[in-house]
């Protein structure tokens, strides 16, 4: 009896276990590094720590030609597009790289950008205090090449393309999800680059057609509340590209009134410093005990212990308070 293909829940609820044991895989490598590199290192480490996780998982089911869990426990197994045979090591080690690699890069290359086109005095700061050996470093340089192409003005003008191509990329997993919910094909956008798909193993599900007609329903509610989200996020755009032209107009007329002391610079406090990072607070946040660190800092401490690094008050991380307009 041929195989049927796997439908959307049972994708999603594989996809969802194995979410699952990444993050536990994670959990403790991040716990087993920062106990034996301290939280400042394991800061600095933390994504690529997470990387090798990631890619240990997928080494030891998917490379190997083994189901992974969430794929074991739900009972399907991956196929080529020619649903006869079972994927290539081509076709797997691709999909590990865009499931893993790819978005670790673009993180990294954006965050670089955005630091470059932000402030090029703090970029190159950090950049001397990475390794010569680091990505990031290679990435910072790169970003500092690109940049140092453009004058002053253009860099102004560009500083909204990193909000615009983190937002772009968020819009179009929402599509494909989207688009998965009505076609049953692919759940992740690497899979359907590396053209694998899923075959049900544990026979004919007699709810199979029903669950396949609300799952194209909820595609089409996902398609419009696509629309009714992109036209508000042109909108907000928009409102800030506005608000940002206001601003630099009041800077100026207040720069021409009441123009500033030259002496006052030299005066000026030195800017606090965060204690995770070492180096200069950037989007000061605070914790429920009233610490201060920088907004990514923190975020990222919270992912993994849910405390104040520095009493070890217990709090959760809705409970951060992004400090505006605070130096």
């Amino acid at each position: 009896m041929p195989l049927a293909p796997a439908n959307q829940a049972q994708l999603i609820r594989s996809s969802q276990k194995d979410e699952f044991y990444r993050s536990l895989l994670r959990n403790s490598a991040n716990e087993a590094c920062q106990s034996v590199a301290g939280s400042k290192h394991w800061l600095d480490w933390r994504r690529e720590v997470e990387l090798l996780s990631d890619l240990a998982y997928y080494g030891l089911t998917t490379l190997s030609g083994y189901q992974t869990l969430g794929e074991e426990y739900v009972g399907i197994v991956q196929v080529d597009p020619s649903r006869r045979q079972i994927p290539s090591r081509a076709r797997r080690c691709l999909f590990v790289l865009c499931h893993a690699f790819v978005p670790y890069l673009l993180e990294k290359a954006l965050v670089c950008l955005e630091n470059e086109l932000e402030g090029g005095l703090e970029a190159r700061r950090r950049q001397a205090a990475s390794g010569a050996w680091s990505l990031e470093r290679w990435l910072r340089r790169a970003a500092q090449s690109a940049v140092g192409l453009l004058t002053e003005r253009q860099r102004k003008a560009c500083q909204p393309a990193v909000f615009v191509i983190q937002q772009s990329l968020a819009l179009l997993h929402r599509l494909h999800v989207a688009l998965f919910y009505v076609s049953s094909s692919f759940y992740h956008m690497s899979k359907r680059a590396a053209g694998i798909g899923y075959l049900c193993v544990t026979g004919p599900n007699a709810d199979d057609s029903s669950i396949r007609r609300s799952y194209r329903l909820l595609g089409c509610v996902s398609f419009l509340q696509l629309l009714v989200t992109l036209s508000l996020q042109l909108n907000n755009l928009r409102q800030r590209q506005r608000a940002r032209q206001d601003a630099t107009t009041r800077h100026s007329l207040l720069c021409v009134i009441s123009p500033r002391h030259p002496a006052s610079s030299a005066s000026a406090p030195r800017p606090a410093r965060c204690i995770l990072c070492l180096e200069a607070r950037r989007n000061s946040t605070c914790t429920p005990c009233g610490h201060l660190f920088c907004w990514e800092c923190i975020a990222e401490w919270c992912n993994t212990k849910a405390e104040c690094p520095l009493c070890r008050e217990k709090f959760l991380p809705h409970r951060l308070v992004f400090l505006r307009n605070y130096s």
